[in-house]
């Protein structure tokens, strides 16, 4: 639990489906006051430690997923605040909304097996240093489910390279033991990548799901991990 004046805002699009997953997570887990924040809202979110853009298929994935949403008047807010060095969390939808939005680099492709993909998987922390995952040990492996049918992540060589000589890389898809390679691949995404930092380490996207893993009650709690050092980082900002 954390100091009540602690706020956090769930963006809600016309269909975003993890929503309330976030809020009650945020809310009842860690006692974080958290806000919904409807997505024509364009309003000032400096009062917010963070904001998080949740999982879901925002105007139905039309012409491709995040592509919509990303014009909705709430992301120029976003924007706005991620600028200011505001910390953004986006899970899954949120991950393609920021990727259309610019905010992070790349693209989300169809899995490479064209379907739908709904199971837990293995990621590896691959930058234990930021404000997303401090309370993680380096080369950590967590077990987090994926729920996507756009979740490939795609950026040209010269991209990816520079992602890696500045650490953006954040989580892997792996195996248990931690190996990558394309056996431990559930998506297709160039070099096994899971989730990624923008240059200022102040927005994240992943798609995998820390949501659905981090309440006490369920058997699987890795993705508290997620939550827990984004909140520190919030309390305490330097690493």
């Amino acid at each position: 639990m954390v100091d009540s004046i602690m706020k956090s805002a769930v963006v809600v699009f016309p269909g975003s489906n993890c929503d309330h997953d976030c809020y009650h997570i945020l809310k009842h887990v860690f006692g974080v006051e958290t806000e919904f924040i409807w997505h024509k809202e364009e309003r000032d979110l400096s009062a917010f430690n963070f904001v998080v853009l949740p999982g879901g298929f925002s105007y139905g994935d039309y012409l491709r997923a995040g592509a919509i949403a990303r014009f909705s008047p709430i992301m120029k807010a976003v924007t706005r605040y991620a600028g200011d060095g505001g910390r953004v969390l986006g899970i899954c939808n949120g991950f393609q909304i920021l990727v259309e939005a610019g905010l992070l680099p790349g693209a989300l492709l169809h899995n490479d097996t064209q379907k739908f993909i709904c199971r837990h998987v293995y990621v590896k922390v691959e930058n234990a240093a930021t404000a997303f995952t401090r309370t993680c040990s380096p080369g950590a492996v967590l077990k987090i489910p994926i729920a996507h049918h756009q979740g490939g992540y795609y950026a040209d060589r010269e991209t990816l390279s520079r992602l890696e000589a500045n650490r953006q890389v954040v989580f892997t898809y792996c195996d248990e033991s931690g190996r990558g390679g394309e056996a431990a691949n559930p998506n297709g995404s160039m070099n096994n990548i899971a989730g990624i930092v923008n240059e200022a380490g102040n927005v994240l996207g992943m798609m995998p799901h820390p949501e659905r893993v981090a309440d006490p009650l369920w058997p699987d709690v890795d993705g508290q991990r997620v939550f827990q050092s984004l909140i520190e980082s919030c309390a305490s900002p330097a690493l």
